[in-house]
């Protein structure tokens, strides 16, 4: 009797292992049900929302304009050609100019670093002391600054075009990143503000019965862990400084006007003939130097991101 218990004991788990890949097998289909298409179908749709368009710009970029007259804007190109992308790099009139986008994109870099430079170490410094130091008016100051954060720019354009000349700066490299570091303030003090909030008050402590002053403990402890923050608010402000147009239109003088407003004043012609293929391949290299940027250390963004810095 006992023999034929433990048979049958057996012979059931056996059969319950038979059936546990079957199971998982209908679970798995399962999982496919009509919620699960739609959003898929959805998503599908938002994606080729943005990839058509861009699909058209680079095949339009890489024809001769013959084809492009044929009005056959979602074929292939016939012949494969650069020239677009060499004439708009090297030749292609902005204005009274016809030395091509390199121009604009050497004065884009150099208003970027400065912006980076300045509102990156005045936001990092701002949002330590807010969150991790008693300051006096920190709950009026961080309420000014969310306030801040909602004007557009051209309610205080005169104002900023005022005091950058006053400054002596007005036309210049260097008023282009002020006025994009003043601009940035608000929203980067906010989020390194909630994320050096998250960092545990026993080790500020401990840093200041260390005789931590305000700068030693910024340089020894939170810049080393500030790794993660850094990466997310430099391709924030990467892109932001990059495809700015009116800053850079406003406050940059004749040589000194960053790629997007070289880009626009290749585009709006009003003599000649069109050149559709320069202007998408123009348009293009615009838009690649921030997209590099974000596929080399995106990971990195989406790390900062779940670490804390855009929670509180």
């Amino acid at each position: 009797m006992t023999d034929l218990t433990v048979t049958e004991a057996a012979a059931g788990a056996t059969a319950l292992k038979r059936r546990r890949p079957a199971a998982r097998t209908r679970r798995r289909h399962r999982g496919l049900n009509g919620r699960s298409l739609a959003v898929l179908v959805f998503l599908t749709m938002c994606a080729l929302f943005f990839c058509v368009p861009l699909y058209v710009v680079l095949t339009t970029s890489l024809k001769t304009m013959e084809e492009i007259r044929q009005g056959q804007i979602f074929a292939l190109p016939d012949t494969w050609t650069l020239e677009a992308w060499r004439f708009a790099w090297n030749e292609a009139c902005s204005g009274i100019t016809c030395e091509g986008l390199k121009v604009g994109f050497w004065n884009s870099v150099r208003i970027l670093v400065p912006s980076l430079i300045l509102s990156i170490s005045l936001a990092m410094v701002t949002g330590y002391a807010l969150a991790l130091w008693e300051v006096k008016w920190a709950g009026t100051f961080l309420f000014l600054l969310f306030l801040c954060a909602f004007v557009p720019l051209q309610i205080i354009m005169f104002p900023l075009i005022a005091i950058t000349r006053s400054m002596g700066v007005y036309g210049t490299i260097l008023g282009v990143a002020v006025v994009h570091a003043v601009m940035s303030m608000p929203v980067l003090t906010l989020i390194f503000r909630n994320y050096y909030k998250d960092i545990p008050a026993e080790i500020m402590n401990a840093a200041i019965m260390d005789s931590g002053s305000f700068w030693r403990i910024f340089g020894e402890i939170i810049l080393p862990m500030s790794g993660n923050i850094l990466i997310v608010v430099l391709i924030l402000q990467i892109t932001n400084v990059w495809n700015d147009y009116l800053i850079g239109v406003t406050f940059g003088g004749y040589n000194t006007q960053p790629m997007t407003v070289n880009l626009a004043n290749m585009v709006t012609v009003s003599t000649g003939t069109a050149s559709y293929n320069v202007d998408m391949a123009a348009a293009l290299l615009t838009a690649i130097p921030p997209l590099v940027v974000y596929f080399l250390v995106g990971k990195f963004f989406v790390a900062g991101i779940t670490a804390g810095a855009i929670k509180g």
